[in-house]
Order: C-alpha cells, then structure tokens, then sequence
C-alpha cells in the first residue's frame, strides 16, 4: 500500500510502512511524508487526490529555472495550489563550479551524495530542515523523482532508523521506475533497458547501503543541529 494512486502522478510512494525499531509500531507512520516527481504533472483530480491522502506542504528541491509547467502538463500546473504551501529548498547549485565538477557526472548516481553534503551542506542543511519544520503531510520532490528526492528520502528514513537494505530498496524502486521512458536526452537512465539498470543496481545499491549506514555523519557535515535531527525522525516515527 506505499504505492499511492494520484492522478497524472507516476512513482509516488508513501514513506510509510518501512520497519523500524524506533516506532511503536515496527513501522514507519503512513501519511506522514510522500515522494514523487515534479508536482506539474498532478492533474486537478490529482492535487484532489494528494490532499485526500493529507498533503499540506511540497518541499521542492528543484533549481529555479526548473520550475512551471511544460508543454504537454496538464491546465492545473499553471495555477497555484490553494491550501498547500510550496516550499523551494534546492539540494544543488550549478553555479558552484566545484559542486559540478565533481558531482555533474555522476548526478544519477548515489556516489554523488556525500559529495553534495560535503560542497553544499548549506544547501542540503536548508532541506532538511524545511521536511523537519514542515506541518505532516509533506511531497517531497524533484524532477524526475528519483535522484535528489531519492537523496533526501533515504536519508529521511536512515535518520527514522530504517535498515539500510530496506532504504536501498525504497531508492531501487524509483530507478526501475523511471528507466526505460525515454524522451530524456540528458538522462541516460530513460533509454536503458532492464539488464543495464540491474547491472548499475548492482554497483550503486550497496553505496546507497554504506552512506545511509553512516546518517549521523552525513548530519554532521550538513551541519544540522539535534533539535532538526528529532523532528525529522519523530516525522516518521514519532
């Protein structure tokens, strides 16, 4: 039931229903925070359908000059979104020529990660600390949905005290779900097919393993203080 069902919307999952020692329940709480792609592609009856399952807020980690609709986005991406506030909060900064450098090869990979904490933990702070002062009921997106929202996502859920073999599955789910679309030239997942992804999986699952294994320490080059720490767990659990 993590898969959530919102009109126009692909590869949107609860982050709920995840085990974990530090809930009463054994579970990660469902309704609490969601994960997706770019919110242009709710259609109306989707915006209806994401505030059904209990969204107040949408933490963008998108660029500027990613924001707005596209062509081909449904009429309800060019309107506001009443009731629900939008918060920009960009884990990346393409004019940091240090951040691009090092991480632009590798942006679709996990091995980019500790990267951008270690160039950009202002930047990665300020993220985490919008999901932490967020009301529950939080999107959580991107662009695609699957590489900064994955990001954060394991990193929400490592700090929830999700194993990390189950944080890895969580971020696997949306590579498969997003290889193989095409129409993405700058996104040599969407052209590859099923024995590419599983040989990258192969390599990547276990980076993704090693660094949500070691969240603290990822918390601690970002920088961010106990009391944001809590609030991010207690999302989940609390």
């Amino acid at each position: 039931m993590r898969s959530l069902t919102w009109d126009g919307y692909r590869d949107v999952r609860d982050l709920g229903g995840l085990p974990t020692p530090l809930s009463p329940t054994g579970a990660t709480h469902a309704g609490r925070v969601a994960r997706g792609p770019r919110r242009e592609l709710l259609t109306a009856d989707g915006r209806a359908d994401a505030v059904r399952w209990g969204v107040r807020t949408v933490v963008d980690l998108r660029n500027a000059h990613e924001h707005g609709p596209r062509p081909g986005d449904p009429d309800a991406a060019s309107e506001p979104w009443v009731g629900v506030t939008v918060v920009h909060a960009p884990t990346e900064d393409p004019t940091h020529a240090g951040f691009m450098e090092t991480c632009g090869p590798i942006l679709d990979s996990p091995a980019y990660w500790v990267h951008n904490a270690r160039l950009l933990p202002e930047h990665m702070n300020a993220t985490l600390t919008a999901v932490a002062t967020a009301e529950p009921g939080v999107l959580v997106h991107c662009s695609a949905g699957r590489d900064r929202t994955g990001m954060v996502a394991a990193l929400l859920l490592a700090q929830a005290g999700v194993p990390p073999e189950h944080v890895a599955a969580d971020w696997a789910q949306s590579v498969r779900a997003v290889a193989g679309r095409g129409g993405h030239a700058d996104d040599r997942q969407s052209f590859w097919d099923d024995a590419q992804v599983e040989a990258f999986l192969a390599e990547a699952v276990p980076v993704v393993e090693e660094t949500v294994a070691d969240v603290s320490g990822v918390l601690d080059v970002i920088g961010l203080d106990e009391r944001a720490r809590a609030r991010l767990r207690d999302l989940l659990v609390g």
